[in-house]
């Protein structure tokens, strides 16, 4: 597994996907934060991170794709991924490898925001003014967030060997369990307590709670049962080609 965590790390970042995932992420993340007025920090009353917070997850519907679409559809379209599995790994441990560097990916895309945090820490009022629980909190629900993602992608990628197809794939399975349980639980088929119950199945749900600064175990453990429902999945998926 570690050997399959460095193959990947060093396959991001020996081309440009790894700096440009970085760079596109920091770019949009620094106009939303600082530079469009009807987002800026700069013209709010506020110092908050609350726009950082909003808009990564709508960010990481793309981004995360397009760093997953390669990591089994390339596989199959070169042959490679018949070599890989004759080696003695599992395939859990290949896919968990793959997992593990492509997490490792938005990881280093999110750390550079921690600057961000130091700069509204100062622009408070006094300095320090500023609910760092909560935005601590929010990096956490966001970590998990990308890791139940990029789980996501990886399952869409071992379907087919079409990057492409392979990105559309995993942005709309992205969006479909982030945000389309809460639009169907505002339909009137739902009423009751069967609108929040339809909500909760969502991603969204249980990010927004996250994002409150409130590190609730039901949260954690949906997030930890979403991520490990499509990691086995991948693996199915693989296996039918032994079938």
């Amino acid at each position: 597994m570690v050997a399959i965590y460095f193959r990947e790390i060093n396959a991001f970042f020996s081309s440009l996907i790894g700096y440009v995932v970085i760079g596109v992420f920091l770019v949009l993340m620094g106009l939303l934060l600082w530079v469009l007025p009807e987002y800026s920090i700069l013209d709010s009353r506020f110092a908050t991170l609350d726009t950082l917070f909003a808009m990564a997850p709508q960010v990481f519907l793309f981004l995360i794709p397009a760093v997953t679409m390669r990591s089994f559809a390339e596989e199959m379209q070169t042959g490679t991924l018949e070599l890989l599995v004759t080696r003695p790994l599992s395939d859990w441990q290949i896919v968990t490898g793959k997992f593990l560097a492509c997490l490792t990916l938005v990881i280093f895309a999110l750390l550079p925001t921690l600057l961000y945090y130091f700069t509204v820490y100062q622009l408070g009022a006094p300095p320090g003014n500023l609910d760092s629980g909560g935005i601590f909190g929010s990096y956490i629900g966001l970590l998990f967030l990308a890791a139940a993602f990029v789980a996501i992608g990886l399952f869409a990628s071992s379907l087919t060997q079409n990057q492409i197809v392979a990105f559309l794939l995993a942005a709309f399975l992205c969006f479909f369990f982030f945000q389309m349980f809460d639009l169907l639980s505002r339909l009137p088929i739902f009423f009751g307590k069967t609108d929040d119950i339809v909500q909760a199945i969502g991603i969204q749900y249980h990010y927004d709670s996250m994002s409150r600064g409130l590190v609730d175990t039901r949260d954690v453990v949906y997030f930890l049962s979403l991520i490990v429902l499509f990691l086995a999945a991948t693996v199915v998926s693989l296996g039918r080609r032994r079938w």
